[in-house]
């Protein structure tokens, strides 16, 4: 968009409007995303992530001031600790969650160390949005030898006769009569029906010189885009209104708290590529000391996250890509090993059924996604057709390249109606460049073979190499789009978070 905002690396995805991002604290880094970023600071605008304001109280605390308790920070005693993550409080009854403190080491020991109560509360100035879906028809063709690539930008007028861009709705490749996806703006960005929004229609440019094709100022359907040529307006197109409404924008919260789960699934690569378990240089190599391998690092930490939105912890797990017990090789084994019971208990069953499943399995290949996704996508139709308050999150750790993309494409747009996220996390040196096709981050959604057309965006992927500053980022990466994929199923299924009492109401 040339000297407008975003796109500073010839990026397609839309930016703006009301986010759906990982849910934050007050951590800067919490949430991050680089686009979304350099659009609010370039405007001097803040960013508008969910937040979680935490409250703290304690009771029947140590005493250990003999005459009065003490004020100064350089002379207070460590008295007890308890440690939690957030999914922990969010996922309780009222969002409060009460822990009995301990000491450093983690042991309770004495009695009566106090209990330390944690309360958290979701701070957003409003619920209200308005969502627009627009579309375009007969652009003006800015390119010469294909369509233009057009976007639009929406500006929001102000007092003093300027305009500040609040949303870019994606880049629709080659194409003079463009559909976008649905746009909600937050009231604070929208201001109010008689305030004015231009509207600007762009066509893309890897290099950043994006091309106006027209621009128009003015709120209502079926409006012309013109542009002036001299004392002329030329006609460039018409843009069409399809959807204009107030509506209430739910929370991720607001789902988790009437009862919306998420249910953890693990499928591992048992590829030979990974090399010998029990060589040292192996990626499945389980050290004696207790250091975890990739595979294990990213079960633990992103189990140890969505776990506590799962109320029974039972966990399906597979394997693919390795010779079982029988001698074939299965794309879609059960990790424990036990046949017609593919659920383990807690994330350390999931740990126990990996390290024993290198006892039985020898590595094979090649590297096939289809037939795991195919049986997650399975297990979340299942729930679709009960009703359920279901989501599935499916973690892939892989380490080699694909050899069924186009398989693995089929099944992404098949499964892209259901409740149903996939995290992949590649692990080793592999060259993973071909997952970015996978991972719809950059506006492009996936096809199938047939040229049916995603519904959604279901995939995240993260190379473990190219993340740095520890687990936490890794889980962040991961984890950062999912509330949005969450959010966007529950819209395009016209799902509403009831609260609890109303639901059990109904029901009776």
């Amino acid at each position: 968009m040339g000297n407008c905002f975003l796109d500073v690396e010839g990026r397609k995805q839309a930016v703006g409007g009301v986010q759906h991002s990982s849910i934050a604290t007050n951590n800067n880094n919490a949430g991050h995303n680089d686009a979304v970023e350099f659009f609010y600071r370039s405007w001097g605008l803040q960013q508008r992530f969910t937040r979680v304001e935490l409250s703290l109280s304690a009771i029947n605390l140590r005493d250990h001031d003999i005459i009065s308790k003490t004020l100064e920070l350089k002379d207070q005693d460590f008295l007890r600790e308890a440690t939690c993550v957030l999914s922990e409080v969010l996922t309780k009854k009222h969002r409060s969650l009460t822990l009995n403190l301990c000491s450093k080491i983690g042991h309770v020991g004495l009695r009566n160390l106090g209990v330390l109560t944690i309360h958290a509360e979701e701070t957003i100035a409003s619920r209200r949005v308005v969502e627009m879906m627009l579309h375009c028809s007969y652009l003006d063709n800015k390119d010469i030898f294909s369509k233009s690539d057009p976007f639009l930008r929406i500006s929001r007028v102000v007092e003093s006769g300027g305009s500040i861009p609040i949303c870019k709705a994606e880049v629709v490749n080659n194409n003079l009569n463009p559909k976008w996806k649905s746009l909600c703006l937050s009231m604070q960005q929208f201001g109010s029906k008689d305030n004015p929004l231009t509207i600007e229609c762009f066509d893309f440019n890897s290099s950043g010189k994006h091309l106006l094709i027209g621009k128009l100022q003015k709120s209502g359907a079926n409006l012309t885009i013109t542009s002036h040529h001299g004392h002329k307006k030329v006609l460039k197109g018409e843009l069409y209104v399809d959807q204009f409404c107030e509506k209430e924008q739910y929370s991720f919260l607001d789902y988790v708290s009437c009862g919306f789960e998420l249910n953890f699934m693990v499928a591992v690569d048992f590829t030979a590529s990974n090399g010998n378990p029990w060589n040292p240089d192996s990626l499945h190599y389980i050290d004696p000391s207790g250091q975890l391998n990739s595979y294990q690092k990213a079960i633990m930490e992103v189990g140890e996250v969505v776990q506590f939105y799962d109320s029974d912890r039972r966990f399906p797990a597979w394997g693919f890509g390795g010779k079982t017990f029988d001698g074939t090789i299965s794309h879609c084994f059960n990790l424990n090993g036990i046949a017609g019971s593919f659920e383990v208990e807690g994330v350390e069953g999931i740990m126990y059924a990996y390290a024993s499943a290198l006892h039985y399995v020898t590595l094979a290949g090649p590297t096939l996604f289809g037939q795991v996704i195919k049986t997650a996508a399975q297990i979340a139709s299942q729930s679709v057709s009960y009703n359920s308050k279901k989501y599935f999150v499916l973690l892939i750790i892989t380490d080699g390249v694909l050899t069924d993309l186009q398989e693995m494409k089929d099944a992404l747009v098949k499964a892209s109606d259901l409740p149903l996220s996939i995290l992949i996390v590649g692990v080793g040196g592999a060259d993973f460049g071909q997952m970015d096709v996978l991972d719809a981050d950059k506006g492009q959604r996936l096809e199938s073979s047939t040229d049916l057309v995603a519904t959604r965006d279901i995939v995240q992927f993260v190379p473990m190499q190219d993340v740095h500053g520890g687990h936490i980022f890794v889980v962040q990466a991961l984890l950062e789009d999912l509330p949005r994929q969450f959010l966007t199923c529950m819209r395009c299924r016209d799902i509403k978070p009831h609260p609890l009492y109303e639901a059990q109401a109904s029901s009776s």
